[in-house]
């Protein structure tokens, strides 16, 4: 297969795709209090558009395809989506991303599906905190759709945390032991300036400081099978594992600001609106939509190879986004 190549000689064959711009939530790191905006459908793609996109993508050398939002489960069909996904393009690797909010009712037809990940986000195991951060969620509602899941499919399973200084810093053991008990891999997050409205220094904690604050810090040493990129062979991905030396507990460590990863970066962004970006802090990306409602693929696969060669080498040079990270697609 005939691989995607960007700029700095690095091979892309991993998109994030937003399906809707809309989420049940409003977290305060995502979006303000009032919410944002919500897109016309007309302007979202349609999933026959997205099936469309995809199909090309996998042509091009995409290997892994991750479904997001806004909330991607708050979307009417998407577990038939996913579905279609699979079977119409069988290799290539699908993963979705959620708040859990609606996991509990849609586990069954989710652990259906060959999913080649689930990534939950979970800032807090506190309710009261959690109903502060979310503004309107239900941590029991989290909990339990990711235990039904988790009794119904064997697809890996991520927890996702974002650490905030003073707020949620103390809960890392009971986030690894919550982790444990549902075959989950934690996966610890620096505070990334998204929004400068509601991003603090004083909350941001570096990487360095989550492993000194880890219980027993000694005894979790770095995993040694990690996967390669196929950028100059570098472990792929953001996050840098480690295992705990009795236990064989699994945890990430994503250093988003201190240690980032643009080196090695293998991903694309699309939007729901079928917007195309080379990274996630750049102002602006291109279109899809109007080619690709034409059926003018070649023009899309246009379109795809000159963003793919615009990508920064490091996020650093990209100018932040005014738009919040819900329309963007995490």
């Amino acid at each position: 297969m005939a691989g995607l190549m960007g700029s700095f000689n690095r091979r892309l064959d991993y998109v994030r795709l937003s399906v809707t711009d809309r989420c049940n939530y409003r977290c305060r790191y995502c979006m303000p209090e009032e919410g944002v905006d919500w897109l016309d459908h007309e302007k979202i793609l349609s999933y026959e558009e997205i099936l469309v996109l995809c199909r090309l993508l996998h042509e091009m050398g995409v290997r892994k395809i991750r479904v997001t939002g806004g909330e991607p489960t708050v979307r009417k069909g998407l577990p038939d989506f996913l579905r279609r996904l699979h079977e119409e393009i069988p290799a290539l690797h699908v993963a979705l991303t959620t708040n859990g909010s609606l996991l509990h009712s849609m586990a069954v037809e989710l652990s259906a599906i060959p999913l080649a990940g689930l990534n939950v986000s979970l800032d807090s195991l506190d309710p009261e905190k959690f109903r502060f951060l979310t503004r309107c969620g239900s941590l029991d509602d989290v909990l339990e759709g990711i235990r039904a899941f988790k009794a119904r499919s064997d697809t890996p399973l991520k927890i996702n945390t974002v650490l905030m200084r003073g707020f949620n810093d103390e809960e890392i053991p009971a986030l690894l032991k919550f982790a444990e008990s549902c075959g989950a891999v934690l996966r610890l997050i620096e505070f990334m300036p998204l929004d400068e409205s509601v991003w603090s220094r004083d909350r941001f904690i570096p990487a360095d400081d989550i492993l000194k604050s880890l219980p027993e810090p000694e005894k979790w040493i770095p995993e040694t099978k990690a996967r390669r990129s196929p950028n100059h062979g570098i472990p792929v991905g953001p996050a840098r594992y480690l295992v705990h030396a009795e236990t064989g507990q699994r945890l990430g460590i994503i250093a988003a600001v201190g240690h980032h990863f643009c080196e090695t970066c293998n991903r694309l962004r699309i939007t729901a609106t079928g917007e195309l970006r080379s990274c996630l802090f750049s102002p602006e990306g291109v279109s899809l939509r109007e080619a690709l409602r034409e059926g003018d693929l070649e023009a899309v696969r246009g379109l795809i190879l000159a963003e793919a060669g615009r990508k920064p080498k490091c996020w650093k040079e990209a100018s932040a986004s005014t738009r919040h990270m819900s329309q963007i697609g995490g």
